[in-house]
């Protein structure tokens, strides 16, 4: 805690951390803090225990189901979560098709979906990469051609999270051939459980099956779950991305990471002694330390922009950028204080239910495979390259 914060903002983190000691479940609290698998109904089942306590959308304006919460609020929020070792609360729904159906959404659509994203009725997933069209997203070939009252839509969407838990996908697809590749693009919000909709999971570097590929073939979608104008679809795209980056940004994430590396740094020794009180490496710890405190200032002022009603514009990639790096720096700092015990990697232990021997007998197998998963940070959303690009272009004026 900052010794500097207000009386207010005390009080309001004692409220968190109170709430979260006492409503986290144990069995997800063990999962998280010891890096294994992370089952869907644990994340559904805290999302509902946030949503009762009516802190289900932390980003939420009140009159939607939110908090109303200030950007400091919402950070501290998500720091005593992270750091008690809550379960991320699934960014699709709450902080991407959520955010887009509020500021773009017909009043039908936003009463029929907003309400189950704070329960998790719905899960959603994000279909906008394809195999030609990653970071290049406006090259997207996935076609959506109108049928009197449906869209008939066929294609592919590939490094698609969490598409074997989720019952709904928002997509982009190309509904107009011609112009600008920009143009011509279309946001729809497709049923999972339509006819001609397949998934396919991709196998990560951890061994996990989270990212996926979906075929979509003459899969029929009504025309009345098309958000905004048709054609019109970039727009919304761009605004979906920069919420989408700040999520990336994972203060949260780092904040956990780094009150982890201490506690093994304090714990794991080298020469008779514990690694922290190694100067070097001690070092090390401070300046990633350094960088956390002001990734969350820039997250913070980003966040007061936005609560403003002013657009992110670089901001959003230069976060970005800046969590992937962090997150990466933390877990290599991590497989370094484990050592020769975070090399072997079990698969099978990172599952709650398994019953062998670790190589360490605590469980520092688990890092290997947080080291491995954190890889992607700086290629999803956007790669790190393509980010550059995106600030160049903002702060020299070129056009994009």
């Amino acid at each position: 805690m900052d010794l500097r914060e207000s009386p207010e903002t005390q009080t309001f983190r004692a409220e968190v951390a109170g709430f979260v000691a006492a409503r986290l479940p144990p069995d997800i609290r063990a999962k998280v803090l010891g890096f294994l698998r992370i089952e869907r109904q644990d994340y559904v089942r805290w999302q509902r225990i946030l949503n009762e306590r009516g802190w289900g959308a932390p980003s939420w304006p009140r009159e939607q189901g939110g908090t109303g919460w200030n950007a400091r609020q919402r950070s501290l929020f998500e720091e005593e979560c992270f750091v008690a070792g809550a379960p991320r609360q699934m960014p699709f729904g709450l902080s991407m098709v959520g955010p887009v159906l509020q500021a773009f959404g017909s009043e039908h659509q936003q009463k029929r979906f907003l309400p189950r994203i704070l329960t998790m009725e719905d899960w959603w997933c994000q279909g906008y990469s394809e195999p030609g069209a990653g970071s290049d997203l406006a090259s997207l070939t996935t076609r959506a051609e109108r049928q009197d009252d449906v869209y008939i839509v066929n294609g592919q969407k590939t490094w698609t999270s969490f598409a074997h838990w989720a019952n709904w996908i928002f997509c982009l697809v190309r509904t107009r051939a011609s112009g600008k590749p920009q143009e011509g693009i279309s946001f729809l919000l497709i049923d999972m459980t339509s006819p001609g909709v397949r998934v396919k999971p991709i196998r990560t570097l951890d061994e996990g099956a989270d990212v996926n590929e979906v075929f979509l073939d003459d899969v029929a979608v009504p025309m009345a779950n098309l958000v905004g104008e048709e054609n019109r679809g970039w727009t919304i795209a761009k605004f979906l991305l920069g919420h989408e980056r700040t999520t990336i940004a994972g203060i949260g994430t780092c904040k956990r990471l780094l009150v982890r590396l201490k506690e093994l740094a304090r714990s794991e020794p080298k020469r008779g002694r514990p690694l922290i009180e190694d100067p070097r490496f001690r070092d090390r710890i401070v300046k990633v330390e350094i960088d956390v405190r002001a990734h969350e200032w820039s997250l913070m002022r980003a966040s007061s922009l936005e609560q403003a009603g002013k657009s992110i514009g670089a901001e959003a990639s230069i976060l970005k950028i800046r969590g992937s790096e962090i997150q990466q720096e933390l877990s290599q700092l991590l497989m370094e204080c484990a050592g020769p015990y975070a090399i072997p990697h079990l698969p099978e232990a990172l599952n709650a239910e398994f019953a062998g021997e670790t190589a360490d007998g605590h469980g520092l197998n688990a890092l290997a495979a947080q080291y491995l998963d954190l890889r992607k940070v700086s290629i999803y959303g956007g790669t790190n390259e393509v980010q550059k690009n995106l600030i160049a272009r903002a702060l020299l004026g070129s056009q994009p």
